[in-house]
């Protein structure tokens, strides 16, 4: 049993091996980024980091913040979904408050820790409002441990448009899925709006 497991093994080796030896090469584009379609098989180097692969659109390293570039207001409304659900614990949001004290749906502060953050993606995937999202940016190292590895808010605001060019799929799908509720909304509050007119018109009739 132990050498037919081994053998298995080693014909996966011979089997990629080959493969290596039959990829093309793709070429630079732009001379900083290297195309490989994934049907394609073969091993080949890149002289990074003049070079650098194009990563997948599903590919998820960090999170960020959404803004809109046009009217500059955030998605978030510290809501805190986010930080409950974080495995590691590494969000931390402060409400903002109005000049009356009273609190409003905007974060005064928004950090996340990215020494402990596990690239898990679930503030991403349980944000009601589609505010934090995986970014693709993965270069983060630093020669210090804790404090470069703190991103505030203000690092981690990016527009809707940055979004829109890392993940075009996604980004589609989830404004027709935005514009079809909006749509939907906009039909039930045309039907209260009718059937409150048609009760007061009724209520206001004079007797026969």
């Amino acid at each position: 049993m132990l050498g037919t497991g081994i053998a298995r093994g080693m014909l996966v080796t011979l089997r990629h091996f080959f493969e290596s030896l039959g990829g093309a090469l793709v070429k630079p584009q732009n001379g900083r980024t290297v195309v490989q379609p994934l049907s394609q098989r073969g091993v080949f180097t890149v002289q990074y980091p003049e070079e650098r692969l194009e990563l997948p659109e599903q590919f998820r390293y960090f999170p960020v913040l959404l803004y809109d570039p046009e009217t500059g207001a955030e998605r978030c409304t510290s809501c805190g979904i986010c930080a409950k659900v974080c495995p590691p614990q590494c969000i931390w949001i402060v409400r903002d408050n109005d000049e009356a004290g009273k609190p409003i749906p905007t974060p005064r502060e928004f950090y996340i820790d990215m020494s402990i953050c596990m690239q898990c993606g679930l503030c991403a995937e349980y944000c009601p409002f589609d505010a934090i999202k995986m970014d693709h940016h993965y270069e983060l190292a630093d020669y210090q441990r804790f404090e470069p590895l703190l991103y505030d808010k203000k690092r981690l605001l990016r527009p809707i448009d940055y979004y829109a060019k890392i993940r075009p799929t996604d980004y589609e799908s989830e404004e027709a899925a935005r514009r079809a509720k909006e749509e939907a909304d906009r039909k039930k509050a045309e039907a209260r709006a009718g059937a409150t007119a048609t009760g007061g018109a009724k209520a206001s009739a004079p007797p026969e």
